[in-house]
């Protein structure tokens, strides 16, 4: 560890889209304290998803002060604060009374779909593409941030005079621990706002005109590991140095040492998302995948190649909640076990649509094969099942547009405690798949982003040396793999096509 930083603490706060968590982190990569506060979701309209940005502040305030008070440490005793952030939610609020001027548009939120639509038929996808990397889709911020300017009166006419200040919620966060201070956002969430050009690393002016953004309301481009703030002393007790930056799953990349070219992760959260380091130059991304800043250090940015599953650990929720098969995650995996296979039952969960390789909003879940034998436990093992199926055309697409055969994929998340799971996985990806040995892959991300920047590690080489591997499980012959795989593409065009027909 760096010269003099021994019982150094790292803060990580990791706002996420339903609670918020803080780390306390020591320099040897210990979890001295955490604390964790659920916050809400609404969903006024049908395809409608907002949150309330003050709610989300005083839950990460909250997590922060009882974290470092579980850790009896002092803001003073406190290297740095990283933060990592639900990507692509979008707030707009007063810059003199940092009061929200609207609910934030949180990154699940389809009312933009129309608007995507009109402009694609416009032929300003091409141009998206070719300079943020990204698809013209609801998921990003741009869309969000004109509808937000369009709708809620009098927002454009104060932002063009300067009064509103855009942000994503790392933005908000580091806006609101500042005291209104500091107007940050790195470049990893930068490179999630349709905004952004990933290969000049600013804000674009033909992209702002584009979108109808004023270049008043956006914020300051930062490195993701340096300080460019420090908290407002009255919050924590001292000023303490606002130091990395990242959205959740770049830091949960950097959080499992993916550092190198051809490193991929895959986090089984509620959906799953798997990124592949691509190196210093980004990759043109093969359709339904998108190009994306991973990290930027003293001016440098590295890419990934990312894809992102709608349904992953929430599938294993619906079996719970929806079905009531099932009474925890645990209880799913236990139940999958007790028979050998599906018995040829395939279960497509595109609850909310298919995302990537697809990118088929109106695909709907089925559940195929079913005969008079098939039981409660077929069903749960196929889940599991097609949680990693939508993994593997993931993975096949990232690897063949890359040019790369990564030798292992590292993986985070709620669901990657099933053994099941991750050994199905690894059989169909015929590589080994490595379970983090610490869990928390998001907020490390963002702990060891914050102590780059402030001497508690010297390096990144340092840094990612911290990563500890868990399980790791090899690839099994697995006979007939071959045509699982396209049993489970036939299932995929099948509720597509499903779709199709009853629109």
């Amino acid at each position: 560890m760096g010269e003099g930083t021994t019982g150094k603490l790292v803060l990580a706060l990791d706002t996420g889209t339903t609670s918020g968590r803080a780390l306390v982190i020591d320099a040897s990569g210990v979890v001295v304290a955490s604390a964790q506060q659920e916050v809400g979701l609404r969903t006024p309209h049908p395809g409608w998803v907002e949150q309330d940005a003050e709610e989300l502040w005083r839950a990460q305030l909250a997590t922060a002060r009882e974290a470092l008070e579980k850790a009896g440490a002092s803001a003073s005793g406190i290297a740095g604060i990283g933060i990592a952030n639900q990507r692509e939610t979008t707030v707009v609020w007063d810059r003199a009374t940092s009061v929200p001027v609207a609910p934030a548009v949180v990154w699940q939120d389809r009312r933009t779909a129309g608007y995507c639509e009109e402009l694609r038929g416009a032929g300003a996808e091409a141009l998206v593409r070719r300079k943020t990397g990204l698809l013209l889709d609801p998921y990003f911020s741009g869309t969000k941030l004109r509808w937000l300017l369009d709708n809620v009166a009098g927002v454009r006419e104060r932002a063009e005079a300067g009064e509103l200040a855009f942000g994503t919620v790392d933005t908000w966060m580091a806006w609101r621990l500042s005291g209104g201070r500091s107007h940050v956002t790195d470049a990893t969430n930068a490179s999630r706002t349709l905004l952004y050009d990933i290969r000049s690393g600013d804000w674009d002016d033909e992209l702002l005109e584009l979108f109808g953004v004023p270049r008043a309301l956006l914020p300051e481009v930062v490195d993701s590991s340096g300080v460019c703030g420090e908290t407002d002393p009255a919050l924590l007790g001292a000023a303490v140095p606002i130091a990395g930056m990242a959205g959740d799953q770049q830091a949960a990349l950097f959080g499992q040492a993916c550092t190198r070219r051809g490193m991929i992760k895959v986090t089984y959260g509620t959906g799953c998302f798997l990124l592949l380091n691509t190196g210093d130059e980004p990759v043109a991304a093969p359709p339904g995948l998108v190009a994306t800043v991973a990290l930027q250090l003293a001016g440098r940015r590295t890419y990934a190649l990312e894809g992102s599953v709608f349904i992953g650990g929430a599938a294993v929720q619906w079996l719970r909640d929806g079905l009531g098969i099932v009474g925890s995650g645990a209880e799913a995996t236990s139940l999958a076990q007790s028979v050998p296979s599906s018995d040829g039952v395939v279960f497509v969960p595109a609850l909310a649509g298919l995302g990537a390789p697809y990118w088929d909003p109106y695909a709907r879940g089925g559940i195929f094969g079913l005969t008079r034998g098939t039981t409660a436990a077929h069903v749960a093992r196929a889940t599991l099942e097609g949680i990693a199926f939508q993994v593997a055309d993931l993975y096949q697409a990232e690897a063949d547009g890359a040019g790369v055969a990564p030798a292992e994929v590292r993986a985070d998340g709620g669901a990657a405690a099933s053994d099941l799971l991750l050994q199905f996985q690894a059989d169909l990806l015929g590589v080994p798949v490595t379970r983090a040995g610490q869990p928390e892959a998001t907020a490390f991300g963002a702990a060891w982003l914050a102590g780059l920047a402030t001497g508690v590690w010297d390096d990144v080489d340092e840094a990612a040396g911290l990563w500890r591997a868990g399980a790791t499980f090899a690839p099994a012959e697995r006979t007939g793999a071959g045509d699982l795989r396209r049993r489970w593409q036939a299932a995929v065009e099948a509720v597509r096509e499903f779709a199709r027909a009853t629109q």
